[in-house]
């Protein structure tokens, strides 16, 4: 008998997990709202827990099925998630309504997670005067002081595709360009010489490897996203002290190195600095060692990924265009001709080609596929009958919008034309989304230009790259990461250029 109840309650038990995992799945059905069926547990992300598709091929498909209706629903484990495929409403809610709509809706745990206090993730009440005094970090007049530290760092660039250009083995581009991007980040964000080109155990480099590999950090990830509630009874177990530390160490000990020694430098440390002297100037927000170090660190994580990434996808389709790659190449030969072999700011930003092709990358390359917002107060979508309540997620898919044949006619074709003048004003404003669009737009999306420009005038001008055997064609995404990247790596032959 004992054995009956046992099974019994087990059975019990189970099924009340299961109701209450699936008793919201019938809310877009009862607002005839379309949407992909979804499964228990995971809602509609069953296929990329499982690594049976990558979250950009997840997304894209969503848009590509539904992409005729203005709306579509999917559900993040239990809760309803509204996807927005009409580009006017996309625009409400990243800037005609952003007051609306100023926080991700991606909750924190700061005791488990405290280096997710940053930008990218904060509420919007401290999000707002953090914003505004860390901008300036960004601005073209320190972007111009930055630029000796990134050219710099591309002269160690190129001595490394000197030597890897000589033994004719296969170059994995992403992990290149990834300790080109650590070294520029260091330099720039902490002062620190990284030297990640030269040095395999480049400490920087290590701890950006186990950022996009740590199964705590992934874990953490998919708990946030699909069952918060299970990170608050199990986030200590996938917590990440070795990452903590490390980066609150570093910024607190290099804070107190430059107050002892009285030492300034246009970087993020030192803006940092500035704030936690004059406290008064972030509306009274407690800045503590922690919070001043999770500014750091994600502009670290988001410099090197988005830098990185860019430039590996560049050099992935330059590959397989050979044609492409020969013209940007004589641009950037032309460029330093004219300034007698060196390279500056403004040659940066006037290299029309160079810019076409870039952008082209992130089109076809977002680095993440979906950005989202959450409704702060009840809210009717402008010109519909769609209202959704406070608290609820919206999904802007990024990857499917850039994929969409009807706004970019082969989308599988790389094609920097599409960003000749006429046809960027031909098209929707919000059909281009890489870095986000309106207030909460990404804060380093100017210096990712520049950092990943540099280093692709460094890494073309004097060579050329070829696909080879190790070249995954045609491209499948890594199923492992929630970020766009390319199945084994970008591995390309390099060769020194014809001159």
């Amino acid at each position: 008998m004992d054995y009956y109840q046992l099974l019994f309650a087990i059975s019990a038990v189970v099924l009340a997990i299961y109701y209450y995992y699936t008793s919201t799945y019938n809310y877009w059905k009862n607002r005839d709202i379309p949407g992909p069926k979804p499964g228990p547990f995971f809602g509609n992300f069953w296929g990329v827990i499982t690594r049976k598709y990558a979250t950009a091929t997840v997304v894209k498909n969503w848009y590509l099925e539904f992409k005729h209706e203005p709306v579509f629903g999917i559900y993040e484990g239990r809760a309803p998630l509204l996807v927005i495929n009409d580009l006017e409403l996309v625009k409400d809610v990243l800037i005609k309504d952003f007051s609306l709509f100023m926080n991700r809706g991606l909750p924190i745990f700061e005791k488990i997670e405290p280096l997710a206090q940053h930008l990218f993730l904060l509420e919007s009440k401290r999000w707002r005067p953090l914003r505004s005094k860390l901008s300036p970090t960004f601005t073209s007049g320190k972007l111009k002081e930055m630029f000796p530290v990134v050219v710099e760092c591309a002269g160690n660039l190129e001595k490394f595709l000197g030597r890897v250009a000589d033994n004719g083995e296969p170059v994995e581009c992403h992990e290149m360009a990834a300790k080109f991007a650590t070294d520029v980040i260091g330099s720039c964000a902490f002062g620190i010489s990284m030297n990640a080109l030269e040095d395999e155990d480049s400490e920087f480099r290590k701890m950006g490897r186990k950022i996009s590999t740590d199964f705590k950090f992934v874990a953490r990830i998919i708990c946030r996203q699909l069952a918060p509630s299970l990170m608050k009874i199990f986030g200590r177990f996938l917590q990440s002290p070795e990452i903590d530390n490390f980066f609150i160490g570093l910024v607190r000990d290099t804070m107190e190195y430059r107050e002892k020694n009285n030492i300034n430098r246009p970087d993020m440390i030192d803006v940092l600095m500035e704030l936690k002297k004059h406290p008064d100037k972030v509306n009274s927000i407690e800045l503590t060692d922690t919070l001043l170090a999770a500014q750091a660190f994600v502009f670290f994580i988001a410099g090197f990924e988005t830098s990185s990434s860019t430039m590996g996808h560049a050099l992935y389709e330059l590959a397989q265009h050979q044609d492409v790659q020969d013209k940007l190449r004589q641009e950037i030969r032309d460029t330093y001709k004219k300034n007698g072999g060196t390279l500056t700011y403004a040659d940066i930003k006037e290299m029309k080609y160079m810019d076409k092709v870039f952008k082209e990358t992130l089109r076809k390359y977002p680095v993440l596929a979906m950005l989202t917002r959450q409704a702060m107060e009840n809210y009717t979508f402008k010109g519909t009958k769609i209202t959704i309540p406070k608290g609820m997620k919206i999904g802007v898919p990024v990857y499917g919008i850039q994929a969409d044949p009807d706004i970019y006619p082969e989308p599988e074709k790389f094609d920097p034309e599409r960003f000749e003048d006429d046809a960027v004003v031909a098209r929707h404003p919000m059909s281009f989304l890489p870095f986000g669009d309106g207030p909460r737009n990404c804060i380093g999306g100017r210096f990712a230009h520049i950092q990943s420009k540099v280093g692709l005038t460094t890494i073309l001008r004097n060579h050329k790259f070829d696909v080879c055997e190790k070249t995954t064609i045609p491209y499948e995404p890594d199923k492992r990461t929630f970020v766009l990247s390319l199945k084994g790596g970008v591995n390309l032959k390099i060769s020194k250029a014809q001159s």
